[in-house]
Order: structure tokens, then C-alpha cells, then sequence
């Protein structure tokens, strides 16, 4: 299984993520720069949290049009497993691969600490391995994570089974509907606010962000398994 983890100006959680994919998962991680267009033969591709340029104009809204976007654009487009995770969120969303928007938290504060999420959909490609409504404690750290869409498309997510993980206990950034995460219709491309990377290994306080990566490398597999048959 191969990662590619996309660093642009302003991430700060890809080196966690390399870390995790590689020294606890055991898979192999490549580093992919922004201003490349290479994806490097990834399997899956991972958007890091961070403040991709400043985040100036809106979150993620620069991000979106570095060259590395046109092939992730592609790669997703074409059934490839992507996640985006907060700010990676934030530009899947600025590049239309995830419906709605996220915008500044309801009490205007920066939140960060670990909150507990449910799994609402177990078909896409970072929850395959996980069950209906299993509770993951991960922890979040953003000041733009509300989920927000016009009532119509968060009817039609709702509806398609496009959210993935809800916060369990309401979410404390206001998002609608205590929305964490979504995925497009295909279940291939994941978008969600908590961090699984910081919840990799017990000496960090946690394990339960393994499961989302464990999907992913299950999800791959079985893909390569219907084209060989």
C-alpha cells in the first residue's frame, strides 16, 4: 500500500501523517510537494491539516489551484481513495471533489481537544473496516470546522448516505446536523475535521485514527481483487 501525503505552504500535519502511515501502519508514505504534479504511483492520497498559504481569501481556497490539485482532481475522479483532513477538508470542499463548505466556528474559538465521533456509513473508503455506529475518540483542532450546505444538499447527503462520521456527543463547532465528516457519492473521496493522524499510537492518547487507514488499505484491496477476477 502505497500513501502519498500532500504538503502545501502552511501544513503542519503532514509529517504526522507520514509518520503514522509508515512507522505504525507499516505502509510506505511518499512526501508529494504542492507545486508538483506527480502523485508518485500513490494508492491512496491524504490532504493534511494546516493553514495551506495562511489561509488567506477563505481556508483551502489557494490550495485548491496548486498544480498537485489537478491530479488529485484526477486521481479522485478516476475511484481513487483521497482524505482530507481539516484543512484537507476545507480544499476538497474549495475544489468541488465534497459538497458544502466549512466556516468559523459557532463561538468563534479556536477548539482543540479529543471528541468522540460515530460512524453513520461503513461503505466508504476510510470506514469499510469499521462498523455502524462504533464511537472513535479523536481529537479536533480548528477555528473554521462548521459543516455548513444549502438545506438541499445537506437533504441530499443525508438521504445518499454521504456522512460518515457525526460527532457523537453534538458538535462543538456548531456544524449542521453535528456533521465530522462526509464523503462524495462514490464513498472514494472523505472529508472530515478530527484528526486521525494524532490518534495513531496510546502514547499520544489514543489509537482509534488507525481504523480510518486500516479501511483504506482494505478498500484497495478489494478494488484490486474485482479487476483481477
Amino acid at each position: 500500500m502505497k500513501w502519498g501525503v500532500v504538503t502545501f505552504p502552511g501544513s503542519n500535519d503532514d509529517r504526522d501523517a507520514l509518520w503514522g502511515i509508515e512507522a505504525v501502519l507499516g505502509h510506505e508514505a511518499r512526501a508529494l510537494w504542492h507545486a508538483s504534479s506527480d502523485l508518485q504511483d500513490s494508492d491512496a492520497v491524504v490532504l493534511p491539516g494546516g493553514f495551506s498559504y495562511g489561509d488567506y481569501l477563505r481556508c483551502g481556497a489557494l490550495a485548491r489551484f496548486s498544480p498537485i490539485m489537478r491530479s488529485v482532481i484526477d486521481f479522485a475522479n478516476g475511484g481513487g481513495p483521497v482524505l482530507g483532513i481539516c484543512n484537507g477538508f476545507q480544499i476538497l470542499c474549495e475544489a468541488g471533489l465534497l459538497p458544502g463548505a466549512l466556516v468559523r466556528n459557532r463561538d468563534r474559538r479556536f477548539l482543540c481537544r479529543r471528541e468522540r465521533i460515530r460512524v453513520e456509513n461503513t461503505t466508504s473508503a476510510f470506514s469499510c473496516a469499521l462498523a455502524n455506529g462504533e464511537i472513535l475518540t479523536i481529537p479536533i483542532k480548528h477555528g473554521e470546522g462548521c459543516f455548513v450546505a444549502a438545506p438541499e444538499t445537506v437533504a441530499a447527503i443525508e438521504r445518499d448516505g454521504q456522512v460518515v462520521f457525526r460527532y457523537a456527543d453534538g458538535a462543538p463547532n456548531g456544524s449542521t446536523n453535528d456533521i465530522a465528516g462526509i464523503s462524495n457519492a462514490a464513498g472514494n473521496v472523505v472529508g472530515l475535521m478530527p484528526h486521525p493522524e494524532h490518534a495513531m499510537d496510546a502514547a499520544l492518547g489514543g489509537t482509534d485514527g488507525r481504523s480510518l487507514f486500516a479501511s483504506a488499505a482494505l478498500w484497495v484491496a478489494e478494488v484490486r481483487e474485482r479487476r483481477r477476477a
